[in-house]
């Protein structure tokens, strides 16, 4: 090679690099601008009340307070987003991601539909005749819209559609017992999608109402709906395991469903997993949430008792505090790489490094507070 084609080769050489390494952060510019909303306000930390935990497919993180609106999280800037940005209500309760990447936020006052630019409240078909026609289709999502309807709504990609629940054989029961009560016994706690996208419906105080694409069925069971203290705890959380074992609100049993079509569910009910306290007696959690690592370990989340891990053979504590304050806890979540994630009541954001549970954005100038969640 001469000199003049020595020149011309490292000519073109250098052009060939300049235009990869652009071309390359045009890409990862474009991405970080994916990862990057133009609404919301920037924060220095989420709520301390986090109901509601999602990751979407772009790697982002939703946090959805009681009544603060959400926190969105891109890996570097939390952004809070309220009515003022768009949203129907900051009374946030879900998370869901439907094909095309569009993030739908269900508040206690309608559902929002988030496009990566802006927000549409969704409407409901026909909302004083309600057509009550229950439909299983695999990409409907399902939302309960607060916890006092006696009923679902399920979005068909165009309309919501409410669906009454029908009646439970514990309704003459629940009124002889209850006469004075102002409470909703169909009001929904939970709705959750099992691996054969079957839907099933925890409510208050009438068990699970299950719909298979043809027939609903109820299963009720008092050890179920009360704690050893005699509160009414609800159906608040259901859960499939990879062995196809149904778990529901407490580790006392497990379930396994038998095929059938009646108006109740048939289950095979097991022995379920317990601890002793410090007096030697026996307990078993109740959780209000409940999920499944990339191990096969169930994680199950209690309001004032910390996390509980079942690894098949025992339940495994792990207590959350903040400083001196026992943290009270709502909800699991994990991620699209298995990790897992905490929302509180009174101190906002966990995640497992691991070993334990650490505290994620934190601002120490805000107060603690603590309610029970009533129907939330």
């Amino acid at each position: 090679m001469n000199k003049v084609q020595m020149i011309l080769y490292t000519i073109l050489l250098t052009s060939f690099f300049f235009t990869f390494t652009s071309c390359d952060g045009q890409n990862n510019s474009k991405i970080q601008q994916e990862k990057t909303i133009e609404v919301g306000v920037t924060v220095p930390s989420t709520d301390k009340t986090i109901w509601a935990i999602y990751q979407d497919k772009n790697t982002n993180y939703w946090f959805g307070s009681k009544e603060n609106g959400v926190f969105f999280y891109n890996g570097q800037q939390i952004k809070k987003i309220t009515v003022k940005d768009g949203l129907v209500n900051n009374a946030i309760r879900g998370f869901q991601e439907d094909s095309q990447g569009n993030i739908f936020i269900e508040t206690e006052g309608g559902v929002s539909k988030f496009d990566g630019q802006s927000f549409k409240t969704l409407r409901i078909a026909n909302p004083e005749f309600p057509t009550n026609d229950w439909i299983l289709e695999p990409d409907d999502l399902w939302f309960r819209i607060g916890a006092s309807n006696n009923g679902v709504y399920r979005f068909d990609g165009q309309y919501l559609h409410f669906l009454k629940l029908p009646q439970s054989a514990e309704k003459d029961a629940f009124k002889s017992k209850n006469k004075n009560a102002i409470s909703k016994p169909y009001g929904l706690y939970t709705i959750y999608k099992d691996r054969k996208g079957i839907m099933w419906f925890g409510t208050a105080s009438f068990g699970i109402c299950r719909f298979d694409g043809k027939t609903l069925s109820w299963h009720y069971e008092e050890q179920l709906q009360t704690t050893p203290e005699g509160g009414d705890f609800g159906t608040r959380a259901i859960f499939e395991d990879k062995e196809g074992t149904f778990w529901i609100n407490n580790t006392r049993f497990r379930y396994n469903l038998k095929p059938d079509s009646s108006i109740n569910i048939n289950f095979q009910k097991e022995d379920g997993i317990g601890y002793l306290d410090e007096r030697n007696k026996k307990e078993y959690p109740f959780f209000l949430s409940i999920t499944e690592d990339n191990e096969g370990n169930l994680w199950m989340v209690t309001y004032d008792n910390g996390v509980w891990k079942y690894n098949g053979k025992e339940l495994i504590h792990y207590p959350i505090r903040d400083g001196e304050t026992n943290v009270l806890l709502f909800t699991i979540f994990k991620d699209n790489k298995g990790v897992l994630w905490l929302g509180s009541h009174n101190a906002g954001v966990y995640k497992f490094n691991g070993k334990s549970f650490e505290k994620m954005f934190e601002n120490k100038n805000e107060r603690r507070t603590a309610v029970w969640p009533n129907g939330g």
